[in-house]
C-alpha cells in the first residue's frame, strides 16, 4: 500500500522536485519584520541584534506581508508578543489564525 502523501508528482524525482523550491527559496526569500513598519510603507529586515531595544518581531516573507491586511499584520503580530519568549529559542506562532 503506498500512501498518497509518499508519492512524488508525475514525472519528477526527488532532486528536481527539491531543487525547484522548497527549503532553498523559504531561506532566500526576503524576510522583513511586521511588526516593525516604516512610515514610508516598507519594512524592517527581519531579527534584531544583541541588546537591541526593539519589541519582539514578528517575521514573514516580503511577499505575503504585502498580501497581509492591516488587521491581519496587528492580530499576528498581538498573538507573536503575547506568546513571549519564555527561553533561549524564538516561539512560532500561525501568521493567520
Amino acid at each position: 500500500m503506498v500512501d498518497t502523501w509518499l508519492a512524488w508528482p508525475e514525472g519528477k524525482d526527488v532532486r528536481s522536485y527539491y531543487s525547484e523550491g522548497g527549503l532553498r527559496k523559504w531561506v532566500s526569500e526576503k524576510w522583513v519584520d511586521i511588526g516593525a513598519p516604516k512610515k514610508n510603507g516598507k519594512y524592517q529586515p527581519c531579527g534584531r541584534s544583541k541588546g537591541s531595544k526593539r519589541k519582539y518581531p514578528k517575521c514573514v516573507p516580503l511577499a505575503k506581508a504585502t498580501r497581509m491586511t492591516k488587521s491581519q499584520k496587528a492580530s499576528a503580530v498581538k498573538r507573536k508578543r503575547a506568546a513571549g519568549n519564555p527561553g533561549g529559542k524564538p516561539t512560532n506562532v500561525k501568521t493567520f489564525a
